[in-house]
């Protein structure tokens, strides 16, 4: 690339890389070349992985309009004009489903709502750190899309209430409200509530 691409812009991250041509030949030309140079290597290209991308919206003949890198999916959306408060389609990042499913797996793993020894603040100090990461790394751009892993966890914090007090056994509706009140009075304890704005379970 450095040698022979050095007008297109490109990037990567270990192993994934993204190329940014201007016709879809020029993409085609270089596919091409690359499947060459990483053949010479002793290497090829994911062929799952590698494929050519339009990223032009107003295109209709190119099937292919999305693509996943680095925990993001790429695809044309519908996107505010900050200046004049308009929609238009962008073609704009968003965490991916896997990324989505991958969090949701990881807290279930921790098994929150089993630990009803822990009081909420001692879980909050616990899991603050990993909810704050992925809040500032996934919800750079298009944050709406982080819902399903703040609804997920209130879920969790819902049955944790459930299990922890006798009061709330069986009253789940309750226990909603319960946690709603807090959220209201300490919207700073949870990571999640900070920026999601509140408690929701859907």
């Amino acid at each position: 690339m450095q040698r022979q691409h050095v007008e297109k812009p490109w990037c990567r991250y270990a192993d994934d890389g993204l190329v940014h041509c201007k016709t879809r030949i020029e993409a085609e030309t270089l596919l091409e070349e690359l499947k060459q140079r990483f053949a010479e290597c002793g290497l090829e290209l994911h062929s799952d992985k590698t494929r050519i991308v339009c990223c032009n919206v107003k295109d209709k003949q190119y099937p292919t309009k999305s693509f996943d890198f680095l925990g993001y999916t790429f695809r044309p959306r519908l996107v505010t004009n900050q200046q004049n408060n308009t929609l238009f389609i962008g073609f704009t990042p968003a965490v991916s489903k896997t990324a989505v499913k991958a969090m949701r797996q990881e807290t279930k793993r921790c098994k929150w709502h089993l630990r009803s020894e822990l009081s909420l603040e001692e879980i909050a100090q616990s899991y603050n750190p990993v909810l704050k990461g992925w809040f500032n790394y996934y919800g750079k751009y298009t944050p709406d899309g982080l819902r399903p892993v703040a609804r997920h966890f209130n879920n969790v914090l819902v049955k944790w209430v459930m299990r922890k007090y006798l009061r709330f056994k069986g009253h789940k509706i309750k226990a909603i409200r319960y946690l709603e009140n807090i959220a209201q009075n300490s919207p700073n304890l949870f990571a999640h509530w900070q920026q999601s704005k509140g408690f929701v379970v859907v």
